[in-house]
């Protein structure tokens, strides 16, 4: 394994707001920030949680992953359960909605090393929720003791959930949820703060987290609308959350861990270049090729996010048009070492109140 390194230039910008940020203890685990990337399918592999920490993320998790996929053998899904040597507080996230194919499947999981599992109840993808799993399992929570004590005790490392904050408006249900989760040995609840109805659309509900945290006894993770580093900093600030999960913010801004530590955010400026950008394109070029052996897999990965990352820099519609007409990851590579070297400090200009994704990715 080769890894580029970041210049002097780069490290130097990256390491005053690495040594700023403060750890967090989540149950039995140590985080080295409050910061955590949040899971997204398709998106959290080995090599986007490595950069992700890398640029300051305290720890994070993998994408939804089926406990039938594992439970099958699915060659796939089980390739989704990897995890990266290098890798440090990395989390698996599995979903069912059977609590013996989960508990089976968790056992599995373990086996590759993750810190701590993840029991997804937040997705809200009509595909996942229909057979049960996802945000259904917040529809009756009558039967969530036995489901949580199932997958508890066939692992030995922690375990936590991720909820929304209830099916829908009617049913605001997070708080009942996390009592139940604190009976059985869960760790933390990460909550999401919109209902299921809302899917992506309309504002998180933080008065409501804030609610549930001041309620509580088990650590609570923010999640929602954490899309600039301006708006992360005040949560840090301001809120009673123990930590926060970034999830589309760091999709078009890989330093949002990083930027959302410094106190000169107030003024939405950013001290990365359109270079810096290119270096961190550069490592993450050769995580991906760390991981996947097939080129056509590394260009699909890879080019997504190089994409992604141009927003709000000016040409980026052009270039997104050249990306995605190239044939070859090399291809690719020099379109945007090309771009990104073009850019002048301080070119990045993103509306502050615009919403990215909003169709969502976890």
């Amino acid at each position: 394994m080769s890894t580029s390194k970041f210049s002097t230039q780069l490290q130097n910008k990256i390491n005053p707001l690495l040594d700023s940020a403060e750890s967090i203890k989540l149950g039995s685990i140590e985080f080295s920030s409050k910061l955590l990337l949040a899971p997204m399918a398709g998106i959290c592999t080995p090599p986007f949680r490595l950069l992700m920490e890398d640029l300051g993320a305290g720890g994070t998790v993998s994408e939804l992953i089926s406990c039938h996929g594992i439970n099958y053998e699915n060659a796939k899904t089980l390739k989704m359960l990897e995890i990266d040597k290098r890798e440090k507080n990395v989390g698996i996230q599995l979903f069912g909605e059977d609590p013996d194919a989960m508990a089976k499947a968790a056992k599995v999981a373990q086996t590759f090393g993750p810190k701590f599992l993840d029991i997804n109840m937040g997705c809200p993808v009509k595909k996942v929720v229909s057979k049960g799993g996802g945000s259904a399992l917040m529809k009756d929570i009558s039967t969530l003791g036995h489901f949580f004590k199932s997958v508890r005790s066939a692992i030995d490392i922690p375990l936590s959930i991720k909820i929304r904050t209830g099916w829908d408006g009617d049913d605001m249900n997070a708080e009942k949820i996390e009592k139940i989760a604190a009976q059985e040995g869960i760790e933390w609840v990460a909550i999401h703060g919109r209902t299921r109805a809302q899917q992506y659309t309309g504002l998180s509900n933080w008065e409501y987290i804030e609610w549930v945290k001041s309620n509580t006894k088990l650590p609570i993770i923010g999640n929602g609308d954490l899309h600039q580093p301006h708006q992360v900093s005040k949560k840090l600030k301001e809120s009673n959350c123990d930590a926060f999960m970034i999830a589309r913010g760091c999709l078009r801004n890989p330093f949002i861990f990083l930027e959302s530590l410094s106190d000169t955010q107030g003024n939405k400026k950013s001290i990365f270049n359109g270079s810096d950008y290119f270096e961190v394109i550069q490592r993450l070029f050769d995580y991906t090729n760390d991981t996947y052996d097939q080129e056509r897999i590394r260009l699909v990965q890879l080019r997504k996010l190089i994409v992604w990352f141009a927003a709000g820099f000016p040409g980026a519609a052009a270039f997104r048009s050249k990306m995605f007409s190239s044939k070859t990851l090399d291809e690719s590579m020099l379109h945007a070492e090309e771009f990104y070297t073009a850019l002048k400090a301080g070119s990045k200009n993103i509306n502050f109140d615009e919403v990215f994704m909003s169709s969502g990715h976890g």
